[in-house]
């Protein structure tokens, strides 16, 4: 698998990009402002989408869709995201208001976009990989993903203050390869962690206390601007895991 890493960080600014990744050519986990930097004819390989409500992982959909309609009126982009999820962006995005509502663009019968509805412990098998959706605790309905193909697998945990099933879920397989996880804020501000349901350097230490594998860790959704003491504050919490942030532009090989 290659991973296209389009946007990661915690919010905008000179180089920052908030959280989109592309799995191979044709499916983002999240579409948030990083998709926009891919050229046309890569914008126009996108068929999957993967996301929760928050305007940073939903922000660059709206757009997408617009730019890409022609080419989807023949193959539609499905989107795959929980009823509550799915209900949001119907009620305060494409809501002819502030956008156009796409699912039901040209027709009701044949729209340019659609809704796949997902639980918690479905799967969903896409050119060859296998995307399971995992339960975890955030502000609003999010999940975390376990992506695998034949040779590799990956975890993504999205957004999250507390991610005891994705762990378990973790656990029972055999290999992992890599984990992308969320750490937001710094463990000064691990009260306005806590109030927005995402890590810290410590919080986040204690939950992969109950990860049995040793694998490559992947850091996302820093604060701009706290990056470097973030990252700092998890190599002391956690010195034996392999742990390193990732940025816009980085592409994971699997």
């Amino acid at each position: 698998m290659k991973i296209n890493v389009l946007g990661c960080s915690g919010g905008i600014g000179s180089g920052l990009r908030t959280t989109a990744l592309r799995v191979d050519a044709s499916t983002l986990l999240d579409c948030g402002t990083g998709v926009g930097d891919l050229p046309l004819e890569e914008l126009f390989q996108i068929k999957h989408v993967f996301t929760h409500s928050h305007l940073d992982h939903v922000a660059g959909l709206p757009l997408l869709i617009d730019t890409i309609y022609e080419e989807l009126i023949d193959e539609p982009l499905t989107v795959y995201c929980q009823a509550e999820t799915y209900q949001v962006l119907m009620d305060h995005i494409f809501n002819w208001k502030i956008w156009p509502n796409f699912f039901s663009l040209p027709s009701e019968e044949k729209p340019v976009v659609r809704f796949v509805p997902m639980t918690p412990g479905q799967k969903i098998i896409i050119d060859g990989k296998t995307f399971t959706m995992i339960e975890v605790e955030h502000t609003v309905p999010a999940v975390s993903y376990l992506v695998q193909d034949a040779k590799s697998s990956f975890a993504f945990s999205g957004d999250t203050a507390s991610a005891p099933k994705l762990w378990q879920a973790l656990n029972q397989q055999s290999k992992v390869d890599l984990l992308i996880v969320e750490c937001a804020f710094a463990d000064e501000r691990s009260e306005i962690a806590n109030q927005a349901k995402h890590f810290s350097p410590t919080s986040l230490a204690k939950e992969l206390e109950s990860l049995s594998h040793q694998l490559q860790v992947c850091v996302s959704h820093l604060q701009p601007g706290e990056e470097e003491k973030i990252m700092q504050e998890l190599r002391a919490a956690m010195p034996q895991r392999n742990i390193r942030s990732i940025c816009s532009g980085d592409v994971l090989f699997l």
